[in-house]
């Protein structure tokens, strides 16, 4: 029973996350890759991406308007949330 919980819901977050890449591909709005010397002009933030409870560097995503109203997606590295201290 609890397996199909979680299908069901990897299923509706996978549902989630194509209907949003679907809505933005639409818009036509281009990918942006971070760099560190890049200013950014961040108003409000509309969604980021997960992060994965792996021990190594990912790629992230963050959609975002600046002060414009002019909407972004930012691609970036992180680090994953599955490294301990211990």
């Amino acid at each position: 029973m609890k397996s199909l919980i979680v299908l069901a819901l990897i299923g509706m977050s996978s549902i989630a996350v194509a209907e949003e890449a679907t809505t933005e591909t639409a818009q036509n709005i281009a990918v942006e890759q971070y760099d560190y010397a890049q200013h950014l002009d961040i108003a409000r933030v509309i969604s980021q991406s997960d992060v994965p409870n792996v021990c190594a560097v990912v790629p992230a995503r963050m959609t975002y308007e600046d002060s414009q109203g002019t909407r972004h997606i930012l691609e970036y590295r992180i680090m994953g949330n599955g490294c301990s201290n211990g």
